[in-house]
């Protein structure tokens, strides 16, 4: 059986920079929401993850209202640049002013500074756009990106949760005009959420963008966390308040994924793993994806959730997940073929690549 690791790196799409096969996502680090991590707890999470060869963070600008950031800040202390730290900027950081949110220069630059303040660094290594606004022009944005590259404020650029046409569209426009292009694309994707199979990662692929799942347990539903009693629960639709409502309001707790978990769960039973386990190793089989991200709240989550490199899955077992959570892709095209990968020594570090 061939085992991975955290410090199994991978190219982060046609870039240079190394990550590791899972990232730590810091949404939950923070109390703030009602249901996240309190600092001592999170502060181990983190330092188990990196500790153990882990290299890519994941938050944002407004994650747990400013805290995950400083959370990240500070445990990051004193290994800074050995970490891959990814943040997102979109959403508003002051109700009631129209230029506090947006995809707009302003925006940016306004939240690209106040994470720095937040994290006590003086770079970002990946910066998102972590939600399309529909309104501020492209070029404005590939523009501001790169002014913040060229400053020295941000090494990388991603963008997350925005329609594919936008995105390659962004992506040939920056090209010609020696602009500093995407090379990560940030988007739920699991196996009870592949419609991005149709658009979003073929042109990913095509266009030298990694692909970095969120949600690959489908807020936990595909870890076996809720049963058909659940569905019962009024919704509210904002990130507050429990786990339970999160996932019923991003529509991932309905009768069709719960389905899909019990076929992960007969997987899983088959395997010898976890359903965690086995939701989390079904992303990696896609040759697109870079890394997902693991949104755990406790350490014994996060236990789990490393285990996910361990899985291998038979053919039989594959083809029953895909059965389960088969979409139309309107098109023949099997995406997850196992990839060709090799294997390379940079630094003492072994690095798998991906292409």
């Amino acid at each position: 059986m061939v085992t991975r690791s955290l410090d199994s790196y991978r190219l982060l799409g046609h870039s240079g920079l190394r990550v590791s096969p899972l990232a730590l996502g810091a949404m939950t680090f923070g109390t703030d929401w009602g249901w996240g991590t309190d600092q001592d707890d999170a502060r181990r999470i983190f330092e188990t993850y990196v500790d153990r060869g882990g290299n890519f963070i994941d938050t944002a600008n407004q994650y747990t209202n400013g805290t995950s950031e400083r959370f990240v800040g500070e445990f990051a202390a004193g290994r800074r640049d050995q970490l891959v730290i990814a943040t997102k900027y979109t959403l508003s950081s002051r109700p009631g002013d129209p230029n506090a949110g947006g995809n707009h220069r302003k925006s940016m630059v306004n939240s690209v500074e106040e994470s720095l303040r937040r994290l006590g660094t003086d770079y970002i290594d990946l910066l998102y756009l972590h939600v399309w606004d529909g309104t501020t022009p492209v070029e404005e944005i590939m523009r501001a990106m790169d002014d913040l590259v060229r400053a020295g404020k941000v090494l990388y650029l991603g963008i997350s949760d925005t329609p594919a046409w936008q995105v390659a569209r962004m992506q040939t426009l920056a090209q010609p005009r020696g602009w500093s292009p995407l090379v990560a694309l940030q988007i739920e994707y699991s196996l009870a959420e592949r419609t991005v199979e149709r658009d979003l990662i073929p042109m990913a692929a095509e266009l030298g963008l990694g692909v970095v799942p969120w949600s690959p347990l489908a807020s936990g539903v595909l870890a076996g966390k809720y049963t058909r009693a659940d569905l019962d629960h009024e919704v509210v639709n904002e990130p507050a308040g429990t786990r339970k409502n999160v996932a019923a309001s991003s529509g991932a707790l309905t009768e069709r994924t719960l389905d899909i978990a019990e076929v992960v769960k007969d997987v899983a039973k088959q395997s010898g793993h976890t359903p965690s386990q086995v939701a989390l190793a079904w992303t990696l089989l896609n040759p697109a994806v870079s890394a997902p991200i693991m949104g755990v709240r406790t350490h014994a989550q996060l236990e789990d959730n490393l285990g996910a490199l361990e899985v291998e899955f038979t053919e039989a077992q594959v083809a029953d997940l895909q059965r389960a959570s088969a979409i139309e892709l309107g098109f023949p095209h099997d995406m997850l073929a196992r990839p060709m990968t090799r294997e390379l020594t940079f630094g003492g570090a072994r690095i798998e690549t991906v292409r």
